[in-house]
């Protein structure tokens, strides 16, 4: 083994074929365009031009020259010779056999003719550029040597020996790291070096380092909890290292070392000299000094919105519920005693003769002698004073009962009020401004017997709170009640940060985002480029009138084909309706080739799945230690295999804890804590996505170009910041969705794990932008909650085609630019007007938000938040929604004129459907619950899942492939349309319980034989 961070295997693959190219790889590398032809038809003999294509396209593809240019997969030979119109590709043989010179003269001739260069000629450029990237990127080993491989085929120079490239990748990336080090350990004083050094130690008396009790996070949602994490943001503030100016380090450095101080044992970070321990706590300790506060402020939200306001209105609504019967029986008195008033005191007319008679009574004693009759005074006097003791004031809101309750929880926001202001640096818009200022204000309010009005912003009471404050029955006059007035001000501050018009300065999660948008010199500099990525103009008026031409023209070809289609219908108001699509038939044809197809798959244990895949795709390889170590662990393969099944099954340890040494207890806790991480996921689920795509049966399935994004829901019954109630998923528990993207090549692209069940609506974008890996999607399909009309403007800037299902169809407006136009029988469904000139007026910015978003600038999410207020857009959301309201009727339109369009979104949102029943299946231990209560550990959790469920999906789909393929030899019915419907979520072949295999065994091709579809069943 040359060096350390590659095997074997690795080392001999270096500069050789390993295994035949994929159908893309010979495409792109080996096809021969006009130039290539006419140096090969310059060469004598079939053998020689096929020699001299090999020769020509090896060079280009590995980056070297074979030793034996005749040793080369059979693929290739028949490709090139295919295209050289040699009949017989065995004539290769030949090359060079009679005149043993030629190779070389055509070796030379190449190298002349294409430039290729010597490694020594471009090694010192090769060293500049590896150390940029490491220092950049921090990259592994082995992506590094992999990337310095293609800078080398790019620029044709010669690949070195395997040892030389690897010896210079593995310095180079030595001396980026120590010089990370270094300038962070050289920002230091002394005494924060003892300060840093102290956080390893751990206290007399005490079970766990003082880095060990910091990064840990709130958990339960409580007053006291948030008073906690309050002070512990500011013991960490109080370290000053988020004053040190690091904006000299790449941000994806000071993240990895960040990573590796918050998920690292406090004795392995002892290990280390002194240059990279410090300089990876002083990372540890910036990235948790605004973590902190995004912890705290996490807390606040949740704390606010379930403990305080949805808890009063539900005690609030139980109280109703509860007087509900005593209400009903005094109102039904008192209707009944003034039937009688009204009976009694009116004059009576004829309906016939139109005679008028006076009233029944003509005195206020008689009138009540006619009352008593019905109710008793007593009676009467006792449901009024029901009624009065029951029901709000006649001048009071609906919030009024509720929030009269609220006030009553003070002890709860008591203990941290004035530290949230001390600790946290708020800063406002200035629609927030005045809320802000009154927050501030309240610690010098709290505790005091007596408060004025003119000591409070007044402006601030709004509804029932200016009763609650000013006149509450209890307070003295020229006094208002304190309390309420805190309740008051942190309804309005919960609405405005959620919002983000109130913000903190020093969180990086509850920041500004417009802080982040791009802007001045930075957004002139990227503008020309996101212009022409995403195919927008810097002027709206000619892009404008094309779309408003089109949805005109769509309108009226779809109109005119009313007549002919019997999938939609109006009804007398002229909303729009879809008959429900029939279920496509399943051909007696299907049903064959379904159950023979899996009655073929091995029956084999997850783990050796896993361990199957691995050794198709290297995906393992992706794992990293987080230390940045080098040298990889003797089978890591089979412990990451076992890690993966204990967190992907949800199952722990115990399972699959073994006698060997990559299954002990220690190597698995040691792997977990140093090589399974989010970034590590990512990279190993990037190679299966690339590996998925490249199977003939996924590429009948679909291009990879649609998308579906849905969300998974998890119960998490343990106490949790990061989740949120909602008891149709959830019941009496919290929980947490899991939004997850899946391609129509059935592989999973990436996902996000967000509390609760918010609107998908507010991710979807950021789900896009953050996928692991493959072609980037075309089309978006999400069900109904992810839709809203600044998303579908958003999306369209962003380029893509949005394709919600719109389950609420009929309630759907459509909407139109011309208002004069006649559009047949949608004239009345499109009832809504685009206002273009809106959409002109705020161009400018349009394009600054959605380059903002491409870049990575900001997030989709602070952005949708920040383009609405409370359900209302901004005038820069009101111009995004009409834009893409555009979209929107087209989308409608499509989904009325072709009944196709609606089942190729269907067919994906059932895929996706397929996806999570196999995910529930996996996932089967502890009831399926998620038992992690931070968001890093939900994270990487469900990050083992889905990379559990692309090898799941990648085993089933080479072996169907491999079926079909056999069947199809066989002489069996396959019919390309039956194909094309197969599933690769079955799962029967596959044991997920109980007994776990890790030993692979001899696979003669790499892949164990199909099982004899006719063979009877064992039992």
């Amino acid at each position: 083994m040359p060096v350390e961070f590659l095997t074997d295997a690795q080392a001999a693959a270096y500069a050789a074929f390993d295994g035949a190219p994929s159908r893309t790889e010979l495409e792109r590398f080996f096809f021969l365009d006009d130039a290539d032809r006419e140096l090969i038809e310059a060469k004598r003999r079939s053998h020689n031009r096929l020699g001299f294509a090999v020769q020509l396209t090896t060079a280009r593809y590995l980056g070297v020259f074979l030793d034996d240019p005749t040793d080369v997969p059979a693929e290739v030979v028949d490709y090139l010779a295919q295209q050289l119109g040699i009949e017989d590709s065995s004539v290769l043989k030949a090359y060079g056999e009679q005149r043993w010179k030629t190779r070389f003269e055509h070796v030379w001739e190449l190298r002349e003719l294409l430039e290729y260069t010597e490694f020594a000629e471009a090694e010192a450029e090769l060293r500049v550029w590896v150390d940029a990237r490491a220092w950049t990127t921090g990259e592994g080993p082995k992506a590094l040597f992999d990337a310095s491989v293609g800078w080398l085929r790019e620029r044709r120079v010669l690949l070195p020996g395997v040892t030389t490239l690897a010896r210079l990748v593995a310095s180079v990336r030595e001396a980026a790291n120590q010089r990370l080090w270094d300038s962070l350990y050289g920002l230091l004083s002394i005494g924060q070096r003892a300060v840093l050094d102290s956080l390893l130690t751990v206290p007399p008396g005490a079970r766990v380092s003082e880095l060990d009790r910091l990064r840990r996070g709130p958990v339960r949602i409580s007053g006291p909890q948030m008073k906690w994490a309050l002070e512990r943001a500011a013991e960490i503030d109080a370290f000053g290292m988020g004053e040190l100016d690091v904006s000299g380090i790449p941000p994806r450095r000071l993240a990895e070392l960040s990573r590796y101080g918050v998920d690292g044992k406090a004795s392995l970070l002892r290990r280390h000299g002194d240059s990279r321990r410090l300089a990876t706590l002083l990372a540890t300790a910036v990235y948790l000094t605004s973590r902190a506060v995004d912890d705290a402020l996490d807390l606040l939200e949740v704390l606010i919105a379930t403990r305080l306001l949805a808890r009063a209105e539900r005690e609030t609504a139980k109280q109703k519920l509860k007087t509900l019967p005593r209400m009903e029986r005094a109102g039904i008195r008192l209707a009944t005693a003034f039937r009688v008033v009204f009976d009694t005191t009116s004059e009576q007319v004829d309906t016939e003769s139109g005679e008028i008679s006076p009233p029944e009574v003509a005195t206020l004693t008689a009138m009540w002698e006619r009352i008593e009759e019905v109710v008793p005074r007593e009676e009467l006097a006792a449901a009024i004073a029901a009624l009065f003791e029951l029901a709000p004031p006649i001048d009071s809101d609906a919030d009024e009962a509720w929030r009269s309750l609220l006030v009553t929880r003070f002890p709860t926001v008591r203990p941290f009020l004035a530290l949230l202001v001390q600790v946290v640096d708020f800063g406002a818009t200035p629609e927030g401004l005045p809320v802000l200022k009154a927050l501030k204000s309240l610690p010098d309010l709290m505790g005091r017997k007596k408060v004025g009005p003119d000591e409070i912003d007044t402006s601030l009471l709004v509804g029932s709170w200016k009763r609650l404050v000013l006149s509450a029955p209890h307070l003295e006059a020229g006094t208002v009640d304190w309390k309420a007035y805190v309740f008051c001000v942190l309804e309005s501050f919960h609405r405005l940060l959620r919002r983000r018009e109130v913000f903190a300065k020093n969180s990086s999660k509850w920041g500004d985002p417009r802080a982040k948008l791009l802007d001045g010199e930075a957004w002139e500099q990227v503008r020309p480029t996101v212009l022409a990525s995403l195919n927008l103009p810097g002027e709206p008026g000619e892009h404008l009138a094309a779309r408003a031409a089109l949805l005109d023209g769509t309108y009226r070809e779809v109109a005119g084909r009313v007549p002919a289609n019997s999938q939609i219908v109006f009804d007398d108001d002229g909303r729009l309706h879809f008959a429900a699509l029939e279920p496509e038939p399943e051909p007696a044809s299907l049903l064959d080739l379904r159950k023979a197809v899996e009655a073929m798959m091995p029956r084999v244990d997850l783990p050796e799945v896993l361990l199957e895949v691995f050794s198709w795709t290297g995906a393992d390889q992706a794992f990293t230690s987080i230390t940045g170590g080098e040298a990889r662990l003797k089978d890591l393969h089979v412990t990451v295999a076992a890690l993966l099944v204990a967190h992907g099954c949800n199952v722990g340890y115990t399972p699959v804890i073994g006698g060997a040494e990559a299954l002990k207890y220690g190597r698995l806790s040691h792997v977990d804590q140093t090589y399974l991480r989010l970034a590590t996921y990512r990279a190993a689920n990037a190679t299966l996505i690339e590996h998925q795509a490249s199977i003939p049966l996924s590429q009948v399935w679909g291009g990879g170009l649609v998308a579906s994004v849905d969300g998974m829901r998890f119960v998490v019954p343990v106490p949790s910041v990061y989740a949120r109630p909602n008891p149709k998923y959830f019941g009496r528990r919290g929980g947490a969705t899991w939004l997850n993207m899946i391609n129509d090549q059935a592989a999973g692209l990436g996902g996000k794990v967000v509390a609760g069940t918010p609107r998908d609506s507010l991710y979807v974008l950021d789900v896009l932008y953050d996928r692991d890996g493959g072609k980037r999607p075309e089309t978006i399909v999400t069900d109904t909650a992810s839709y809203s009309d600044i998303v579908f403007g958003l999306l369209t800037l962003a380029g893509f085609a949005y394709a919600p299902q719109l389950a609420d169809l009929p309630d759907q407006k459509m909407w139109r630019i011309d208002r004069t136009a006649d559009y047949g029988a949608f004239t009345d469904a499109a009832r809504g007007r685009v206002d273009l000139a809106r959409i002109e007026r705020q161009w400018e910015d349009i394009l600054r938000i959605i380059g903002s978003i491409h870049t990575g600038a900001v997030r989709a999410y602070d952005v949708i938040r920040m383009l609405s207020r409370d359900g209302r857009p901004t005038p820069l959301g009101d111009a995004i929604a009409h834009y893409g309201r555009i979209a929107k009727s087209l989308h409608i339109l499509r989904l009325a004129d072709e009944p196709g369009y609606r089942r190729q979104i269907k067919a994906q949102a059932n895929l996706q459907e397929g996806r999570h029943a196999l995910a529930r299946k996996i996932f089967h231990g502890r009831s399926g619950q998620l038992y992690q209560r931070y968001q890093d550990g939900m994270e990487d959790q469900l990050g083992a899942l889905g990379l559990v469920l692309n090898a799941v999906v990648l085993f089933n789909t080479r072996y169907m492939d491999a079926a079909v393929n056999q069947l199809r030899a066989d002489g069996f019915d396959v019919r390309d349309e039956d194909v094309a419907r197969l599933s690769p979520f079955v799962r029967q072949h596959i044991n997920m319980l109980g007994r776990y295999s890790f030993q692979l065994p001899e696979l003669p091709g790499g892949m164990r034989p199909l099982r004899d579809p006719d063979a009877t069943e064992e039992v």
